[in-house]
């Protein structure tokens, strides 16, 4: 039976968290210092803060899909912050068992529909050729150039893609 989609809230944080810890480390390795992804440790607490923060108005206001198997257990979400007039898609992660699938590509088709009338942006790390592919093949167009920042100080190149 296939991954069911849904909206999260706050009472998935700790979920999301372990899910995206995991998929960082598996996607990022080789691609990120282990330094810099090991003081990446406080993803709990910043998944609490931002799905249980009042952002005003809905259209505002951030959306969390989620993705779950039928035991619940959380297979890949995605998390989608208006920014001006456009939407930023902060993150897209799948359970590292489950890559290849098909649930990246449903995660990201729904993620696109949720916002039909606004450009969806995303930063990616230059490096990451297998995002880029997958990116490229939904339609994503580079747009330009930026540099990730993470806890430890490391500072790496990525690209933004967007589409429409």
């Amino acid at each position: 039976m296939p991954a069911t989609l849904r909206e999260g809230g706050a009472p998935d944080a700790a979920a999301v968290a372990a899910l995206l810890t995991a998929s960082r480390r598996s996607a990022y390795a080789g691609l990120v210092p282990d330094a810099a992804l090991a003081a990446d440790s406080s993803q709990q607490l910043l998944w609490e803060l931002r799905l249980s923060a009042d952002y005003g108005p809905p259209a505002d206001t951030p959306t969390l899909l989620l993705a779950e198997d039928p035991d619940g257990t959380l297979a890949g979400f995605a998390y989608l912050v208006p920014d001006g007039a456009v939407v930023r898609l902060e993150q897209l992660h799948v359970r590292p068992d489950r890559t290849g699938a098909g649930l990246g590509t449903r995660l990201l088709h729904a993620a696109l529909a949720r916002h039909p009338h606004r450009p969806v942006r995303l930063d990616v790390l230059a490096a990451n050729r297998r995002a880029i592919r997958f990116y490229e093949r939904h339609g994503a167009r580079r747009v330009g150039r930026g540099a990730a920042h993470f806890p430890d100080g490391t500072v790496l190149a990525e690209y933004e893609y967007g589409w429409r």
